[in-house]
């Protein structure tokens, strides 16, 4: 069998990432960032029923440097998840299929996950007292 004159498929070092295809691997990884979260939740939950000192080790984890790292990355995927969702609900009526509507959205749609975010972290810090 002799060579083929067929091109090859482009590989990671050549092909150049766009946002829309960002966006879908984000998506992806969103999902499964809040299917991981929501055992925590339940592994929190659980906890609470079982007492006072298994909910006081699954608290101390959760409000440690790192539980809230997870909880800030779980909150954005919720976020991003949701709006992204809101997006392809447009993609199914059939709006936003044009290009520069596709990145205008695909913006706005990260813009509005870190907006979310952040309201809903400061949000919560004020009605616990932390800014006063």
């Amino acid at each position: 069998m002799g060579t083929s004159d067929r091109p090859l498929s482009p590989h990671l070092q050549v092909y150049k990432l766009q946002l829309t295809s960002v966006l879908s691997i984000l998506h992806r990884i969103t999902g499964l960032a809040l299917a991981l979260g929501t055992l925590l939740l339940v592994w929190w939950l659980v906890a609470a029923a079982l007492g006072e000192g298994a909910f006081e080790i699954v608290q101390n984890i959760i409000a440690s440097w790192f539980g809230r790292v997870i909880l800030l990355g779980w909150s954005f995927s919720l976020f991003y998840h949701l709006c992204n969702g809101i997006r392809h609900l447009f993609w199914d009526i059939g709006l936003g299929f044009k290009l520069s509507a596709t990145y205008l959205s695909g913006w706005l749609v990260i813009t509005a996950s870190i907006v979310l975010t952040l309201g809903a972290w400061i949000w919560g810090y004020a009605s616990m007292g932390a800014f006063s």
